[in-house]
Protein backbone atom coordinates (compact mmCIF):
# COMPACT_ATOMS: atom_id res chain seq x y z
CA UNK A 1 0.00 0.00 0.00
CA UNK A 2 1.84 2.99 -1.24
CA UNK A 3 1.48 5.82 1.44
CA UNK A 4 2.67 9.45 1.54
CA UNK A 5 2.59 12.22 3.39
CA UNK A 6 3.60 16.01 3.09
CA UNK A 7 5.78 18.39 4.82
CA UNK A 8 4.70 22.19 4.42
CA UNK A 9 5.42 25.25 5.95
CA UNK A 10 6.67 28.75 5.11
CA UNK A 11 10.59 28.89 4.07
CA UNK A 12 13.14 28.89 6.27
CA UNK A 13 11.19 26.86 9.35
CA UNK A 14 13.67 23.92 9.24
CA UNK A 15 11.14 22.10 7.06
CA UNK A 16 14.34 20.73 4.72
CA UNK A 17 16.41 20.20 7.98
CA UNK A 18 13.54 17.79 9.41
CA UNK A 19 13.62 15.87 6.09
CA UNK A 20 17.37 15.22 6.49
CA UNK A 21 16.57 13.81 9.56
CA UNK A 22 13.63 11.25 8.68
CA UNK A 23 15.67 9.92 5.62
CA UNK A 24 18.77 10.26 6.15
CA UNK A 25 19.28 11.77 3.02
CA UNK A 26 21.57 15.44 2.56
CA UNK A 27 18.76 17.41 0.92
CA UNK A 28 19.41 20.52 0.37
CA UNK A 29 18.69 23.03 3.64
CA UNK A 30 19.69 26.65 2.72
CA UNK A 31 18.97 29.96 4.62
CA UNK A 32 16.64 31.68 1.85
CA UNK A 33 13.54 31.01 0.37
CA UNK A 34 12.93 28.27 -1.92
CA UNK A 35 15.84 26.20 -1.67
CA UNK A 36 13.88 23.33 -2.16
CA UNK A 37 11.77 23.61 -5.64
CA UNK A 38 11.15 20.10 -6.82
CA UNK A 39 10.12 17.60 -3.70
CA UNK A 40 12.11 15.06 -2.25
CA UNK A 41 11.15 11.95 -1.35
CA UNK A 42 12.05 9.77 1.18
CA UNK A 43 10.61 6.44 2.40
CA UNK A 44 10.97 6.02 6.40
CA UNK A 45 10.15 2.71 8.56
CA UNK A 46 7.35 2.82 10.82
CA UNK A 47 9.05 2.08 14.52
CA UNK A 48 7.34 -0.84 15.82
CA UNK A 49 8.64 -2.86 18.63
CA UNK A 50 6.81 -6.03 17.74
CA UNK A 51 8.91 -6.26 15.23
CA UNK A 52 12.38 -7.00 17.47
CA UNK A 53 10.22 -9.94 18.81
CA UNK A 54 9.19 -11.71 15.80
CA UNK A 55 13.36 -11.27 14.43
CA UNK A 56 14.29 -12.74 17.83
CA UNK A 57 12.13 -15.27 17.63
CA UNK A 58 11.80 -16.21 13.94
CA UNK A 59 15.66 -15.30 13.27
CA UNK A 60 14.73 -14.41 9.37
CA UNK A 61 16.80 -13.95 6.52
CA UNK A 62 14.77 -10.79 5.95
CA UNK A 63 12.76 -8.42 8.42
CA UNK A 64 10.87 -5.83 6.24
CA UNK A 65 9.29 -3.09 8.57
CA UNK A 66 6.06 -1.46 7.38
CA UNK A 67 6.61 2.31 5.78
CA UNK A 68 5.74 4.88 3.57
CA UNK A 69 7.26 8.02 2.00
CA UNK A 70 7.56 11.68 3.56
CA UNK A 71 8.04 14.38 0.34
CA UNK A 72 9.52 17.91 1.28
CA UNK A 73 7.52 20.45 -0.48
CA UNK A 74 9.18 23.93 -1.14
CA UNK A 75 8.48 26.07 1.17
CA UNK A 76 4.67 28.21 0.80
CA UNK A 77 4.02 32.55 1.56
CA UNK A 78 1.43 34.51 1.14
CA UNK A 79 -0.01 34.32 -2.40
CA UNK A 80 0.87 30.57 -3.05
CA UNK A 81 -2.81 29.98 -4.36
CA UNK A 82 -2.70 33.56 -6.88
CA UNK A 83 0.94 32.04 -8.30
CA UNK A 84 3.34 33.65 -5.78
CA UNK A 85 6.40 32.23 -5.14
CA UNK A 86 5.90 29.30 -7.66
CA UNK A 87 3.16 28.68 -5.11
CA UNK A 88 0.43 26.47 -7.89
CA UNK A 89 3.45 24.50 -8.39
CA UNK A 90 4.38 23.57 -4.73
CA UNK A 91 0.13 23.01 -4.32
CA UNK A 92 -0.44 20.44 -6.76
CA UNK A 93 2.61 18.44 -5.16
CA UNK A 94 0.87 18.75 -2.00
CA UNK A 95 -2.47 17.65 -3.72
CA UNK A 96 -0.71 13.92 -4.42
CA UNK A 97 -0.21 13.04 -0.59
CA UNK A 98 -2.76 11.17 2.02
CA UNK A 99 -1.50 14.00 4.73
CA UNK A 100 -0.38 16.67 5.63
CA UNK A 101 2.98 17.92 7.97
CA UNK A 102 2.86 21.64 8.70
CA UNK A 103 6.33 22.26 9.99
CA UNK A 104 5.94 25.88 12.46
CA UNK A 105 8.88 27.90 13.71
CA UNK A 106 8.57 28.31 17.52
CA UNK A 107 11.83 29.85 18.11
CA UNK A 108 13.46 33.35 18.11
CA UNK A 109 16.61 33.63 16.10
CA UNK A 110 18.32 36.50 14.36
CA UNK A 111 20.31 34.45 12.15
CA UNK A 112 17.71 32.74 10.35
CA UNK A 113 14.90 35.20 7.74
CA UNK A 114 11.71 34.52 8.26
CA UNK A 115 9.95 35.07 5.63
CA UNK A 116 7.44 37.21 6.97
CA UNK A 117 9.98 39.41 9.12
CA UNK A 118 9.55 37.99 12.61
CA UNK A 119 8.09 34.33 14.67
CA UNK A 120 4.76 34.19 14.80
CA UNK A 121 3.26 30.67 14.19
CA UNK A 122 -0.48 31.69 14.63
CA UNK A 123 -0.01 33.80 12.00
CA UNK A 124 2.30 31.52 9.76
CA UNK A 125 -0.64 28.88 9.97
CA UNK A 126 -2.79 31.41 8.95
CA UNK A 127 -1.05 32.01 6.20
CA UNK A 128 -0.39 28.28 4.71
CA UNK A 129 -4.35 27.44 6.00
CA UNK A 130 -5.37 30.65 3.84
CA UNK A 131 -3.39 29.42 1.10
CA UNK A 132 -4.79 25.92 1.06
CA UNK A 133 -8.77 27.16 1.18
CA UNK A 134 -8.12 29.58 -1.25
CA UNK A 135 -6.64 26.93 -4.26
CA UNK A 136 -10.08 24.60 -2.48
CA UNK A 137 -12.44 26.95 -3.06
CA UNK A 138 -11.51 27.68 -6.77
CA UNK A 139 -11.63 24.59 -7.62
CA UNK A 140 -15.20 24.26 -5.66
CA UNK A 141 -16.35 27.17 -7.58
CA UNK A 142 -15.56 25.89 -11.23
CA UNK A 143 -16.59 22.99 -10.46
CA UNK A 144 -20.10 24.03 -9.31
CA UNK A 145 -20.51 26.06 -12.10
CA UNK A 146 -20.36 23.81 -14.33
CA UNK A 147 -22.58 21.00 -12.80
CA UNK A 148 -25.41 23.26 -11.24
CA UNK A 149 -27.26 24.16 -14.33
CA UNK A 150 -27.15 20.26 -15.22
CA UNK A 151 -28.20 18.62 -11.88
CA UNK A 152 -31.20 21.20 -11.46
CA UNK A 153 -32.52 20.80 -15.07
CA UNK A 154 -32.13 16.76 -15.14
CA UNK A 155 -32.71 16.16 -11.50
CA UNK A 156 -30.04 13.36 -12.33
CA UNK A 157 -28.93 11.96 -8.98
CA UNK A 158 -25.39 12.27 -9.02
CA UNK A 159 -25.26 15.41 -10.40
CA UNK A 160 -27.14 16.36 -7.31
CA UNK A 161 -25.45 14.84 -4.86
CA UNK A 162 -21.85 16.31 -6.55
CA UNK A 163 -23.74 19.79 -5.95
CA UNK A 164 -25.02 19.08 -2.21
CA UNK A 165 -21.09 18.26 -1.88
CA UNK A 166 -19.74 21.15 -3.34
CA UNK A 167 -22.03 23.56 -1.53
CA UNK A 168 -21.29 22.34 1.57
CA UNK A 169 -17.63 22.82 0.46
CA UNK A 170 -18.17 26.26 -0.75
CA UNK A 171 -20.28 27.75 2.44
CA UNK A 172 -17.58 25.79 4.75
CA UNK A 173 -15.01 27.71 2.82
CA UNK A 174 -15.66 30.91 2.48
CA UNK A 175 -16.26 30.73 6.18
CA UNK A 176 -12.01 29.74 6.30
CA UNK A 177 -13.26 26.26 7.36
CA UNK A 178 -11.50 23.52 6.59
CA UNK A 179 -12.83 20.71 4.41
CA UNK A 180 -11.98 17.91 6.59
CA UNK A 181 -13.92 19.33 9.48
CA UNK A 182 -17.27 19.11 7.31
CA UNK A 183 -19.91 16.28 8.10
CA UNK A 184 -20.30 14.96 4.34
CA UNK A 185 -22.38 11.75 3.33
CA UNK A 186 -20.37 8.88 2.25
CA UNK A 187 -22.02 9.51 -1.04
CA UNK A 188 -20.59 12.74 -1.23
CA UNK A 189 -17.79 12.02 0.28
CA UNK A 190 -16.92 9.25 -2.90
CA UNK A 191 -18.67 12.36 -5.51
CA UNK A 192 -15.40 14.85 -4.61
CA UNK A 193 -12.53 12.31 -3.66
CA UNK A 194 -11.19 12.41 -7.03
CA UNK A 195 -10.40 16.61 -6.73
CA UNK A 196 -8.02 15.65 -3.83
CA UNK A 197 -8.85 18.47 -1.72
CA UNK A 198 -6.54 19.97 0.25
CA UNK A 199 -8.03 21.07 3.45
CA UNK A 200 -10.07 17.58 3.53
CA UNK A 201 -6.56 15.75 4.25
CA UNK A 202 -5.60 14.77 7.67
CA UNK A 203 -2.86 16.98 9.24
CA UNK A 204 -0.35 17.41 12.08
CA UNK A 205 1.26 20.20 12.62
CA UNK A 206 5.02 20.10 14.51
CA UNK A 207 6.33 23.42 16.17
CA UNK A 208 9.78 23.77 15.72
CA UNK A 209 11.76 24.64 18.95
CA UNK A 210 15.26 24.92 19.88
CA UNK A 211 17.34 22.40 21.82
CA UNK A 212 17.57 23.43 25.47
CA UNK A 213 13.69 24.03 25.43
CA UNK A 214 12.91 20.30 24.65
CA UNK A 215 12.38 19.43 28.17
CA UNK A 216 11.41 22.34 29.42
CA UNK A 217 7.18 23.54 29.22
CA UNK A 218 6.04 24.98 26.23
CA UNK A 219 6.97 28.49 25.33
CA UNK A 220 5.13 31.35 24.38
CA UNK A 221 4.91 30.29 20.74
CA UNK A 222 4.18 26.94 21.15
CA UNK A 223 1.19 27.21 24.00
CA UNK A 224 -0.15 30.10 21.59
CA UNK A 225 -0.17 27.60 18.95
CA UNK A 226 -1.86 24.66 20.53
CA UNK A 227 -4.39 27.47 22.17
CA UNK A 228 -5.20 28.79 18.77
CA UNK A 229 -5.64 25.05 17.09
CA UNK A 230 -7.38 23.74 19.93
CA UNK A 231 -7.78 20.03 19.46
CA UNK A 232 -5.47 19.53 16.24
CA UNK A 233 -2.03 17.46 16.64
CA UNK A 234 0.68 19.01 17.71
CA UNK A 235 4.00 17.73 17.97
CA UNK A 236 6.92 19.30 19.61
CA UNK A 237 10.57 18.57 17.58
CA UNK A 238 13.52 20.42 17.83
CA UNK A 239 14.87 19.93 13.74
CA UNK A 240 18.39 20.23 14.35
CA UNK A 241 18.36 17.69 17.11
CA UNK A 242 16.43 15.15 14.74
CA UNK A 243 18.88 15.65 12.58
CA UNK A 244 21.61 14.72 14.90
CA UNK A 245 19.80 12.15 16.29
CA UNK A 246 19.37 10.36 12.84
CA UNK A 247 23.28 9.84 12.60
CA UNK A 248 23.48 8.41 15.57
CA UNK A 249 23.30 4.50 16.97
CA UNK A 250 19.88 3.36 18.64
CA UNK A 251 22.55 3.07 21.87
CA UNK A 252 23.75 6.96 21.54
CA UNK A 253 20.60 7.58 20.23
CA UNK A 254 18.94 6.81 23.48
CA UNK A 255 21.86 8.36 25.91
CA UNK A 256 21.29 11.44 23.58
CA UNK A 257 18.11 11.61 24.28
CA UNK A 258 18.00 11.13 28.48
CA UNK A 259 21.06 13.83 28.34
CA UNK A 260 18.45 15.98 26.75
CA UNK A 261 15.74 14.65 28.87
CA UNK A 262 12.87 13.54 26.48
CA UNK A 263 11.97 9.96 26.19
CA UNK A 264 11.64 9.90 22.71
CA UNK A 265 12.60 11.15 19.25
CA UNK A 266 10.17 13.49 18.15
CA UNK A 267 10.49 12.03 14.45
CA UNK A 268 9.36 8.78 16.45
CA UNK A 269 6.43 10.65 17.58
CA UNK A 270 5.75 12.29 14.19
CA UNK A 271 5.96 8.62 12.45
CA UNK A 272 3.51 7.04 14.67
CA UNK A 273 1.22 9.93 14.64
CA UNK A 274 0.99 9.76 10.76
CA UNK A 275 0.31 6.40 10.61
CA UNK A 276 -2.05 7.24 13.10
CA UNK A 277 -4.36 10.21 11.43
CA UNK A 278 -4.37 7.95 8.06
CA UNK A 279 -6.39 5.07 10.01
CA UNK A 280 -3.47 2.89 9.18
CA UNK A 281 -2.89 -0.57 10.94
CA UNK A 282 -0.32 -3.73 11.03
CA UNK A 283 -0.74 -6.76 9.96
CA UNK A 284 2.21 -9.57 9.66
CA UNK A 285 3.62 -12.22 7.65
CA UNK A 286 6.04 -14.59 9.30
CA UNK A 287 8.67 -17.21 8.29
CA UNK A 288 12.30 -18.42 8.09
CA UNK A 289 13.00 -16.96 5.17
CA UNK A 290 10.81 -13.24 5.95
CA UNK A 291 9.09 -11.84 8.89
CA UNK A 292 7.44 -8.19 7.11
CA UNK A 293 4.63 -5.80 8.69
CA UNK A 294 2.10 -5.25 6.09
CA UNK A 295 0.63 -1.73 6.31
CA UNK A 296 -3.91 -1.67 5.70
CA UNK A 297 -6.48 0.64 6.31
CA UNK A 298 -8.66 0.02 9.27
CA UNK A 299 -11.47 -1.95 8.23
CA UNK A 300 -10.10 -3.57 5.57
CA UNK A 301 -11.19 -7.55 4.96
CA UNK A 302 -8.72 -10.18 4.86
CA UNK A 303 -9.63 -10.73 1.09
CA UNK A 304 -8.46 -6.64 0.61
CA UNK A 305 -5.50 -7.43 2.90
CA UNK A 306 -3.97 -10.28 1.08
CA UNK A 307 -3.95 -7.99 -2.27
CA UNK A 308 -1.96 -5.71 -0.59
CA UNK A 309 0.92 -8.62 -0.75
CA UNK A 310 -0.41 -9.17 -4.28
CA UNK A 311 -3.26 -9.11 -6.86
CA UNK A 312 -3.39 -12.84 -7.38
CA UNK A 313 -3.61 -13.44 -3.59
CA UNK A 314 -7.22 -11.29 -3.65
CA UNK A 315 -8.22 -13.06 -6.51
CA UNK A 316 -7.66 -16.70 -5.96
CA UNK A 317 -8.50 -16.36 -1.93
CA UNK A 318 -9.36 -19.04 0.03
CA UNK A 319 -9.31 -18.58 3.23
CA UNK A 320 -6.40 -17.19 6.07
CA UNK A 321 -4.94 -18.91 9.02
CA UNK A 322 -4.62 -16.31 12.06
CA UNK A 323 -3.22 -15.82 15.17
CA UNK A 324 -3.07 -12.79 17.12
CA UNK A 325 0.52 -11.01 18.21
CA UNK A 326 -0.91 -11.19 21.29
CA UNK A 327 -1.25 -14.57 21.59
CA UNK A 328 1.60 -15.95 20.06
CA UNK A 329 3.81 -13.99 23.31
CA UNK A 330 1.55 -15.05 25.58
CA UNK A 331 2.07 -18.61 24.36
CA UNK A 332 5.31 -18.92 22.86
CA UNK A 333 4.95 -20.54 20.06
CA UNK A 334 3.02 -21.13 16.94
CA UNK A 335 3.03 -24.74 18.38
CA UNK A 336 1.16 -23.59 21.73
CA UNK A 337 -1.03 -21.55 19.77
CA UNK A 338 -2.44 -24.53 18.20
CA UNK A 339 -2.94 -26.62 21.04
CA UNK A 340 -4.48 -23.59 22.76
CA UNK A 341 -7.27 -23.68 20.16
CA UNK A 342 -6.35 -19.88 19.40
CA UNK A 343 -5.33 -20.35 15.73
CA UNK A 344 -8.44 -19.02 14.01
CA UNK A 345 -9.18 -19.78 10.21
CA UNK A 346 -11.09 -16.67 9.04
CA UNK A 347 -12.97 -15.84 5.19
CA UNK A 348 -12.89 -12.81 2.74
CA UNK A 349 -15.12 -10.88 5.14
CA UNK A 350 -12.93 -11.12 8.34
CA UNK A 351 -11.81 -7.49 9.40
CA UNK A 352 -8.83 -7.51 9.43
CA UNK A 353 -7.10 -6.56 13.12
CA UNK A 354 -4.04 -4.35 14.15
CA UNK A 355 -1.18 -7.22 15.06
CA UNK A 356 -3.05 -10.47 13.32
CA UNK A 357 -0.36 -12.90 11.78
CA UNK A 358 -1.30 -13.95 8.65
CA UNK A 359 -0.84 -17.09 6.18
CA UNK A 360 -3.09 -16.61 3.36
CA UNK A 361 -4.46 -19.87 1.49
CA UNK A 362 -5.08 -18.65 -2.23
CA UNK A 363 -5.64 -20.63 -5.83
CA UNK A 364 -2.52 -20.37 -8.16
Amino acid sequence: MSLKAGIVGLPNVGKSTLFNAITKQNILAANYPFATIDPNVGVVNVPDLRMNVLNDMYMPERLIMASYEFTDIAGLVKGASTGEGLGNKFLSHIREVDAIVEVVRCFDDSNIIHVEGNCDPVRDVEIIDLELAISDLEIVTNRLDKVYKKAMTTKDADSLVEVSALTKAKEALEKSIPLREIDFTDEEKLKIKSFQFLTMKPIIYLANIKEDELAEPDNKYVTSLKEYLENAKVIKICAKVESELSELSIEEKEEMLEMLGVKTSGLDELINATYEILGLKTYFTVGSDEVRAWTFRAGMNAKECAGIIHTDFEKGFIKVEVMSYNDLIECGSELKVKEAGKLRIEGKDYIMQDGDICHFRFNR
